[in-house]
């Protein structure tokens, strides 16, 4: 989906709106829910970038609290999206903020979803656009499959027939200005999703089969499944290698791994000559099978002089995520007699670990000397050696 700002959306549109203002209190975590990490990945990051790779969506807005803005932008962060709009005291209130901050530019059609939701598939998302072809209204909903049971004062007070009923889920996805309508009206009551919203204003509701892994992250459990789900998708598990060396030259300090180290000689290189970060970078791109650094940033090429090597490994890190893929595990070995690493290991693990947006603990960071043999034996460079570890859709 390419950058759409919201002035600018056209009348033939479908835009997403997805509704992160809620504090997540029954969560019980430090902040909210939608800003926890799942699997290297904010859980409104992950909901976002589902909607903004469907063809057929040309545009994102998010509705959030601005208490939590800092987390919104650092959740966000380089995806280009359109100002969030401010949420309400309900749900209900959010999402009507959020079409009326749509109202200007009036797409045809919004699908609204829970940010809470980060599992959602292309599939459903295309069947609930198409629903709207031919009604104003569609909701994707798995049938009730458990048998349901009446209680009352902790004791089984009756069956229920499960016939015919649903489990509402989100995206559920609307003709804009019908539901604009449905929720000005409905302003001031509490009604539990916007079907109900639409079904208040007399609007037929067309029922979309999903899939139960679309289900909404609620508890630390449900956190969890979600982090086993995106697992069992990644099974096509590659390992990647990489290798690099510098020579000295004049010069008063180093680059390793993203950090400046003071030294008394400096690293020869077209880019900043980061030796641990071009072996790591072109171990990402062995495991994607796509070429080494070279063949992305020709040394041949001026502006890549002088460049900060961290722009060569985001750029590969982002050719994982492109492929619906994850960074699982780096490691990188640097190979000197000087300077010594071991006061720069945490500092560099954790420069790695921002520019790939993963956990520091699935970085390694490490230092060897050949024993005063061959030429970085002899301190005429440096060496670097790293393994990274992707996990890429079976």
């Amino acid at each position: 989906m390419s950058s759409i700002n919201a002035s600018s959306i056209n009348a033939s549109s479908c835009v997403a709106l997805i509704v992160a203002a809620g504090t997540g209190q029954r969560f019980g975590a430090e902040r909210p829910k939608q800003y926890l990490d799942l699997a290297g990945q904010p859980v409104l990051r992950r909901t976002v970038e589902a909607f903004r790779r469907h063809p057929k969506v040309s545009a994102v807005r998010v509705v959030i609290n601005p208490a939590f803005r800092d987390l919104y932008d650092a959740a966000v962060a380089g995806l280009d999206l359109p100002e969030p709009v401010a949420g309400g005291a309900s749900r209900q209130d959010s999402v009507r903020n959020g079409l009326e901050a749509l109202a200007e530019s009036a797409p045809d059609r919004v699908l609204i979803h829970d940010a809470a939701r980060p599992l959602i598939d292309s599939a459903t998302i295309d069947a609930v656009i198409a629903a709207l072809d031919t009604h104003p209204a569609a909701l994707a909903a798995v049938p009730v499959a458990d048998t349901l049971k009446r209680g009352e004062a902790g004791l089984v007070a009756g069956t229920v027939d499960r016939g015919g009923l649903w489990r509402a889920q989100t995206p559920q996805g609307f003709r804009f200005n019908d539901i604009l309508a449905a929720h000005r009206a409905a302003a001031g009551l509490e009604l539990t999703d916007d079907a109900a919203v639409a079904e208040r204003a007399g609007l037929p509701v067309a029922l979309v089969p999903a899939r139960e892994e679309n289900f909404k992250v609620t508890t630390p459990d449900d956190l969890t499944r979600a982090a086993r789900a995106l697992d069992s998708a990644l099974s096509d598990i590659r390992t990647g290698s990489g290798f690099d060396v510098h020579r000295f030259a004049d010069g008063d300090h180093v680059t390793l791994c993203g950090v400046r180290v003071p030294h008394t000689q400096r690293l020869d290189g077209h880019s900043d000559a980061d030796v641990g970060l071009h072996a790591l970078t072109d171990a990402i791109l062995g495991a994607l099978c796509a070429g080494d650094i070279g063949s992305h940033f020709p040394p041949s090429d001026p502006q890549w002089r002088g460049a900060d090597s961290a722009l060569f490994l985001k750029h590969a890190a982002e050719l994982v995520t492109a492929r619906g893929g994850r960074i699982a595990h780096v490691d990188v070995t640097i190979i000197c007699e000087r300077p010594k690493v071991g006061p720069h290991r945490e500092a560099m693990t954790a420069r790695i670990a921002e520019i790939l947006g993963m956990p520091v603990d699935r970085v390694s960071v490490k230092a060897t000397t050949t024993e005063r043999l061959g030429f970085t034996g002899r301190g005429e460079g440096i060496a670097a050696q790293a393994m990274a570890t992707v996990r890429l859709p079976g």
